[in-house]
């Protein structure tokens, strides 16, 4: 057995099932140990694409993501997703091979030094100097990159020791329990929020990760308090449940914005810094932090009490405080707001017969899509119109990138989650500039057979960039370009293409897709003008209510 076998071995005792890469010389022999091991190998088209689909695995599922790249081009390709992996607290190692010791200290073909590369985007990185230390290092991997709040991690493989003898095992893995919240705390915190008028929990990411909707529920049912959710907490609770007070960050200061800068308490619960700048809150509000791990330190959050400890039992035992102890808030505002936003979500524009509208699209999609199906949304002028209009009824079925926020997810992220969870469908939502960032990644998924599919909202435009260039400067520099030719596109890379003609074929294009097994491309001609136009919508709401 060589050094390259026995981290296999390692990982493979840690539960990872499946890596995803693109290979190189210096990772051989890791290539040939993987060969003979259970773990599933994906090849994918480019690096950065294999790190998106690690971390679209990772976030899923919640265990380890695992990405592959060589030395050199390799592992700088992999730096986009490792990074967005790293911001969005999703567990993720990545692997690169790296050159022979013997010739790290000099200049020399494709060698630079990896490791203070990733030191930034990374929570914990080695680089394996003997094959003594694999199954430590792949074990402090394994437990770092998913402890809370989970990251990336970076291992480094030189080829000389890849393919050195050995004959150590994989250590015995065992999870840390998360820790205990202490009750006492529970029943301040408790205190404390029932002497609020106007409380809201705005609840994030890390509700979702820790597995705690139910137990959010069931604290927003038991108090009466609304929750706000971030757009990765989008799910948390049912966007047709009465506690729901959607989405917040959108980026216009919206009625959900509104709630939030009106309250005189918020809970955040699994609440990250970068899902929303807590600078926008009321500043004369009071904070109260409920996670996992303590509170970040910024200016604008200082929670005035803590509640540290596995979230949803911290909810649970505020849920029971609730029953216990019954709270009177003043919450008919914003149960009104709660309501013009509903009524909100529900307007429609006049149908445009050249371009669909974003929110007439959204609606139809979430029509045709089941509770449980998985829509994945790219960075763009769309990420906005899906945080505020595609409701969500579970945990891990509309997965926005707010943290890192970088285009190209979409596509490499609808295989992972078709192999993840081959039991739900994958949708992949991207704006025409996002899709073609990885559009490599279609050769992929049709190699690969998942059933996958993929809608591209056309304006030949970064909208999203004209859209804050024209609020703020009255006008956009050039971004416009010229799309390819879709149907040909999808005849070279073995899709089916459902091209629509009209916008009023968009629904029937799209359930044609879903009903398809195999990867299948839906595009459509979107009018950007609503964009501008919802700022305007917004700006005159915010008068009124």
């Amino acid at each position: 057995m060589n050094a390259s076998d026995l981290m296999v071995k390692c990982l493979a005792a840690a539960g990872v099932q499946r890596i995803f890469g693109v290979p190189g010389e210096e990772n051989a022999d890791f290539m040939i140990a993987l060969e003979k091991s259970e773990i599933d190998f994906v090849l994918t088209r480019h690096e950065q694409g294999a790190a998106f689909m690690a971390a679209v695995h990772g976030r899923l599922t919640g265990e380890v993501g695992v990405c592959l790249g060589t030395l050199g081009p390799g592992a700088t390709n992999l730096m986009t997703g490792v990074a967005q992996a790293n911001m969005d607290n999703t567990p993720l190692i990545v692997i690169t091979g790296q050159a022979g010791l013997e010739r790290q200290h000099k200049e020399s073909h494709q060698m630079m030094d990896v490791m203070r590369m990733m030191a930034p985007i990374t929570k914990w990185q080695a680089s394996v100097k003997t094959p003594e230390t694999i199954p430590e290092i792949v074990s402090q991997a394994v437990r770092t990159a998913t402890a809370e709040r989970p990251g990336a991690v970076h291992i480094e493989l030189p080829e000389d020791i890849a393919g050195q003898d050995s004959d150590g095992a994989p250590l015995h893995f065992t999870t840390p329990p998360p820790a205990v919240p202490n009750l006492d705390q529970t029943a301040r915190v408790w205190s404390r929020i029932a002497e609020a008028s106007s409380p809201i929990v705005i609840a994030g990411h890390g509700v979702i990760r820790s597995g705690a909707s139910e137990e959010l529920r069931t604290f927003a049912k038991s108090s009466g308090i609304g929750v706000l959710t971030t757009m990765m907490g989008k799910g948390a609770v049912a966007a047709d449940d009465p506690s729901c007070l959607h989405t917040i960050g959108l980026g216009q200061f919206d009625i959900p914005d509104l709630i939030a800068t009106e309250a005189d308490l918020v809970v955040a619960v699994g609440y990250d810094l970068v899902e929303y700048p807590p600078s926008n809150l009321n500043a004369t509000c009071e904070l109260i932090h409920v996670g996992a791990s303590p509170a970040v330190v910024d200016a604008a959050y200082q929670p005035v009490l803590e509640l540290v400890g596995e979230v949803g039992v911290s909810l649970a035992e505020l849920a029971e405080c609730a029953m216990n102890r019954p709270a009177t808030f003043d919450l008919a505002r914003q149960h009104n707001l709660r309501d013009a936003m509903r009524e909100e979500l529900q307007r429609r524009p006049e149908p445009n017969n050249k371009a669909i509208a974003p929110q007439t699209a959204l609606a139809a999609m979430r029509d045709v899509m089941g509770a449980s199906d998985i829509l994945i949304s790219g960075v763009g002028a769309h990420k906005m119109w899906i945080a505020r209009h595609f409701g969500s009824s579970l945990p891990n079925t509309c997965l926005i990138s707010n943290g890192f926020c970088s285009m190209g997810m979409p596509l490499p992220g609808v295989i992972a989650a078709a192999l993840a969870c081959p039991d739900r469908k994958a949708v992949g939502l991207a704006g025409d500039g996002d899709i073609m960032m990885n559009i490599q990644e279609m050769e992929t998924a049709a190699r690969l057979g998942v059933d996958v599919t993929v809608v591209v909202w056309e304006n030949e435009s970064y909208g999203l960039i004209a859209w804050k260039q024209d609020e703020q400067f009255g006008h956009h520099t050039p971004l416009s370009f010229t799309n390819p030719d879709w149907a040909g596109l999808c005849k070279a890379f073995g899709w089916k293409p459902e091209i629509c003609k009209a916008p009023e074929d968009f629904k029937e294009r799209f359930k044609a897709a879903l009903a398809f097994e195999g990867p299948a491309l839906v595009v459509v001609s979107v009018d950007d003008e609503e964009n501008t136009k919802l700022t305007k919508r917004l700006q005159d709401l915010m008068q009124t209510l």
